[in-house]
């Protein structure tokens, strides 16, 4: 089969590598049908998460069919159309029956294309498949599905319930990229007073506005618009959907006293915390790996029709076409890239302009 496999910072491809066999009794073999690429895939081939081995296959949001289960695994039979999701769950670890997956310690948690090979090949191996995979209603389309394999569950538990969005909230989302996206459609569940987008990216300001958002800025422009909306106060949820320091930093500028900064984005440097400034604010500061606990609430809102996942998705293509895929997904200021998915039925996709 074909993957598309990691060999260090700066290098990739899409090549032949070895067709995946069952490992442990609670495994799946699952043929991929749709893929797509995560923002944090790139922080793997800028060099960015060094637990990469060299030789690993990238991915970790795929939808597909169940080919083949191991004895242990009870829920799934072959043939069954699945969601894979970014994290996987022993089901027995402390932080597992806590519904911590994400900090799963008998062996899951993010680990396809991050410890082991991932989704974007045309099998994958998926461990823990009871709890790491998610049947499919066939009124949910793939391209829908698997955008709640990542940047749903992510925007919404990272970003949205950790900064405690509630009625009223002025809410700040730093970064209108796929996952500030979910989280500006996600926070509306709540009933905020205002949503504001911060980018630098016209095409991606005028995407949040059409995905929700109230108000729109630049990063030179957020501090005077935030000031101005709150009588000086700040948000009171800021969420970073960014992920370099100059974005965190920004973030607990905008913040009111008492108010709470939801950090999603990937780092790859250290940033700085500004206590001389914040010390005295009562600000509450958060991060997080995705638990994935809200994927099955979040896939009956999406097939319930209340969950527009599918206008983050600009670009599709067929699997082999995987090394564009990238290319176009990193250079969004020039292709309007969102949210890029491959396989599946192609169709003709306008980028947001």
């Amino acid at each position: 089969m074909k993957g598309y496999v990691f060999h260090g910072p700066g290098q990739s491809a899409w090549e032949e590598v070895p067709d995946p066999d069952a490992q442990d009794p609670t495994d799946a073999i699952v043929r991929v049908d749709t893929v797509t690429i995560c923002g944090t895939d790139l922080h793997i081939l800028r060099g960015d998460v060094p637990e990469v081995r060299p030789g690993t296959v990238l991915g970790h949001e795929a939808v597909g069919e169940i080919v083949e289960i191991g004895p242990d695994v009870r829920t799934l039979q072959p043939g069954e159309r699945v969601l894979i999701s970014c994290i996987s769950a022993c089901g027995r670890c402390r932080f597992c029956r806590a519904g911590r997956y994400g900090q799963c310690l008998g062996g899951g948690g993010w680990t396809l294309g991050h410890l082991i090979d991932g989704t974007q090949a045309e099998y994958v191996r998926v461990p823990f498949a009871d709890l790491s995979v998610h049947p499919l209603p066939a009124s949910l389309s793939s391209e829908d599905a698997v955008l709640l394999a990542d940047i749903f569950p992510t925007a919404y538990e990272v970003g949205v319930l950790s900064g405690r969005v509630c009625p009223g909230d002025t809410v700040v989302v730093v970064g209108a990229g796929p996952i500030g996206l979910a989280a500006i459609t996600t926070a509306r569940l709540f009933a905020p007073e205002r949503v504001i987008a911060v980018d630098v990216a016209p095409a991606r300001l005028e995407a949040a506005r059409k995905l929700g958002a109230d108000a729109v800025a630049d990063a030179r422009e957020a501090p005077g618009l935030v000031g101005d909306l709150t009588e000086g106060l700040g948000a009171d949820v800021v969420v970073e959907a960014v992920g370099v320091p100059e974005t965190f930093e920004m973030c607990t500028r905008l913040v009111r006293p008492g108010g709470h900064v939801a950090n999603v984005g990937v780092h790859g440097k250290p940033a700085t915390l500004h206590l001389e400034d914040l010390w005295a604010r009562d600000v509450t500061i958060t991060t997080g790996l995705v638990d994935t606990h809200s994927t099955p609430t979040l896939l009956r809102m999406a097939a319930a029709g209340r969950l527009p996942t599918s206008q983050l998705v600009t670009h599709t293509f067929p699997l082999e076409r995987m090394e564009e895929a990238y290319d176009v997904f990193a250079h969004p200021a020039e292709t309007g890239a969102l949210k890029v998915v491959l396989g599946g039925p192609q169709r003709e996709v306008v980028p947001v302009a």
